[in-house]
């Protein structure tokens, strides 16, 4: 498991995350069985948001390891608040009380990682600033970033913070690749030339932010998995499935080698609740796809290479 230090902390993170959204489907036993998978891969980053499951998703998982008290000090832990119900809320009361009933399902101290969870258009950058400052005085979050952030919504906010925001996680796979997609067709008369994401991924390398990639295996937003669907993807899968038998993987290993081969050092938030597909995701970790071998997998989607 390839392990990196996280721009901006002290964390030394693995570049494959265990997201815990819907770990509420499985029982106490059977979510602690998959931590331990995740854990034995190499897996030390879990991934939460308040609104998995009205919360019920991080309590299942504290209750997962209530029998090991040692293990908080291995693994870091994110979550993510300010969806409500029908809106968004990135008010200082609502930061506040979301990190207090975040902390009790999860039954710590402290989070490693604050994500604010898809922006707010009425968002007051210094209020956020005084929730942040509270949450890090007090000892209850360490560090910050976002989710589904552009790059100016970022400088407006970190224009108020004192603290540097360190990871922004958005949604990446083979198909579903806008932060790549006009950067390769910049200049060009097609649709793979609209920037739909200002530039997102360039902004983030050029900050030392983390992007973490959410849907790795998705081909639009929640529109199916692409691995395995040979009448949608054929192409993409025949691809998937040669480059699996070169390097010894599955093709899910493979999908997933695709965005850690990226120089940005993207991490990948993992999904499933099977334990299986688990392990042949995180095998996906170090894969060192050649050049072309990604460039062929990008296009095999129905990207173009001009």
């Amino acid at each position: 498991m390839k392990k990196i230090d996280l721009v901006g902390t002290d964390l030394n993170v693995s570049n494959i995350i265990m997201g815990n959204m819907r770990i509420n489907n499985l029982s106490v036993k059977e979510t602690e069985g998959l931590i331990y998978t995740a854990l034995e891969a190499g897996i030390n980053v879990f991934d939460h948001a308040d609104i998995y499951g009205g919360g019920s998703c991080e309590e299942h998982f504290s209750k997962a390891l209530s029998g090991n008290e040692s293990i908080r000090e291995k693994i870091i832990l994110q979550s993510k608040c300010g969806i409500r119900k029908g809106y968004y809320d990135f008010s200082k009361e609502h930061i506040l009380s979301s990190v207090d009933g975040i902390l009790q399902r999860l039954d710590t101290d402290y989070l490693d990682i604050l994500l604010l969870h898809r922006p707010d258009p009425l968002m007051e950058p210094d209020e956020v600033a005084e929730a942040f400052d509270q949450l890090h005085h007090s000892g209850k979050v360490r560090y910050f970033g976002v989710s589904n952030h552009n790059p100016t919504q970022i400088e407006l906010l970190q224009k108020s913070l004192t603290q540097k925001l360190v990871v922004n996680q958005m949604q990446l796979s083979i198909a579903h690749t806008p932060l790549i997609d006009s950067g390769v067709s910049l200049n060009m008369n097609t649709d793979n030339a609209v920037n739909r994401d200002s530039s997102t991924l360039e902004y983030c390398r050029l900050n030392d932010i983390t992007l973490q990639a959410w849907s790795p295996f998705q081909t639009g937003f929640f529109d199916g998995v692409f691995v395995g669907d040979n009448e949608r993807f054929p192409e993409l899968n025949k691809v998937l499935e040669r480059l699996a038998k070169k390097y010894d993987v599955t093709p899910t290993s493979i999908a997933v080698a695709w965005i850690t081969r990226h120089p940005a050092n993207i991490q990948v938030v993992l999904g499933t609740t099977n334990a299986a597909r688990l392990q042949e995701s995180a095998a996906g970790s170090e894969i060192p796809l050649t050049r072309q071998e990604w460039f062929e997998l990008y296009a095999a989607a129905g990207n173009m290479v001009p």
